[in-house]
């Protein structure tokens, strides 16, 4: 079934190399691969929860993994030479703005220096034709504007994290003129965030502490509640990566550039209402409290993505709303604690998103 022009088997036999392969997307994103018939090959620290969405999936046993550091230049260009991929996803990252203020150092060097170090091992590689390098939607200099950001906006960052992964964005665009223009590599930024789904273990986030505090008995606390943020479940975006990657390895020199991926413009929660939604999912005695923490690290109050490019563009769409993304989310997790099969659950939810006939009109959560 085809997805806004998307075949899931277009990947079939595709040689395909991720990075940041063991995390929350990247497992998402081995596993639709995989089960659309990709030779996948990951790249990346062991996982680094417990529980982990790559462990429950038991992903070791059906592609090729390293487990290695990004910073490590010359073992990104032996692991990336010696599979010769048509395609890479670069997902490898520090991805938590509250750690970013704990180790700036740490985020600086695995966003910005591994990002150059697969971008170097992609220059040395004949075989690649494609690179789709996942960003955020952070990447902007934040106004708090109700209005979606749009590719062109200016770059910024207030955090660490965002502004390392800012520069990603001008090192992607250095590398794209100053070496890839020269060679037949198409390379693409794609930028979401606030991306939900079943599996994200992460810390200080509001899904996964919410699935702790309920599965324990105990209340989710949740700080800033007024704040506004893109929900989308973690299909919605990686949809967009393999569109986009399908783009670039079809030669198509257009699709080259920033994409912004997100929910639908009228689609807005804030952390409260999330918080709420949630806890009616999850039913039985599961509760929640907005609670005010003093002297924390800053946190964007209002962010949101202007989708239109990627609608208009590259005919890409979401299909669910933050409820329907919320329901889905807290499926998978219920599925886990009742002991379900994890991998099978996970590919129907993958297949029943591959079946969607078209996006679903939004009408509110």
């Amino acid at each position: 079934m085809e997805i806004m022009g998307l075949d899931p088997k277009f990947y079939k036999d595709k040689r395909v190399f991720i990075t940041g392969h063991t995390g929350f997307k990247g497992s998402w994103l081995s596993s639709w691969l995989i089960n659309s018939g990709a030779i996948v090959k990951g790249y990346a620290l062991a996982p680094d929860t417990d529980p982990s969405l790559f462990n429950s999936l038991d992903i070791s046993n059906k592609m090729e993994c390293v487990y290695s550091d990004i910073n490590d230049m010359q073992k990104v260009k032996e692991e990336v030479s010696s599979f010769k991929p048509e395609i890479v996803f670069h997902l490898a990252a520090q991805p938590l703005v509250r750690e970013s203020y704990s180790d700036p150092h740490y985020t600086y060097s695995t966003n910005v220096l591994g990002t150059v170090n697969i971008l170097e091992a992609v220059r040395n590689c004949p075989s690649v034709k494609a690179v789709v390098l996942i960003t955020t939607d952070k990447v902007y200099k934040n106004l708090e504007k109700n209005s979606g950001y749009t590719e062109t906006d200016e770059l910024g960052g207030y955090d660490p994290y965002s502004a390392s992964k800012a520069c990603c964005e001008i090192v992607a665009d250095c590398y794209r003129q100053s070496f890839f223009n020269k060679s037949s590599v198409l390379l693409a930024t794609a930028r979401a965030g606030n991306v939900i789904g079943g599996g994200d273990w992460s810390k200080d986030r509001i899904i996964p502490d919410a699935v702790k505090a309920f599965s324990s008995g105990n209340k989710l606390s949740v700080r800033n509640p007024g704040s506004v943020r893109p929900w989308q479940h973690v299909l919605e975006p990686l949809s967009g990566y393999l569109l986009l990657g399908k783009k670039l390895l079809e030669g198509k020199k257009e699709f080259e550039g920033s994409w912004n991926f997100g929910p639908d413009k009228n689609d807005k929660l804030t952390v409260g209402e999330l918080a709420a939604i949630i806890t009616d999912l999850w039913g039985g005695d599961a509760k929640y409290e907005a609670i005010n923490l003093k002297d924390q690290p800053h946190e964007t109050a209002m962010l949101s993505l202007d989708i239109s490019k990627a609608q208009n563009k590259l005919d890409w769409y979401p299909f669910y709303n933050s409820k329907q993304a919320l329901e889905k989310t807290i499926e998978w997790y219920k599925g886990y604690y009742n002991n379900n099969k994890i991998y099978d659950m996970t590919i129907s939810q993958i297949e029943s998103f591959e079946n969607l006939k078209k996006p679903v009109e939004y009408s509110g959560a």
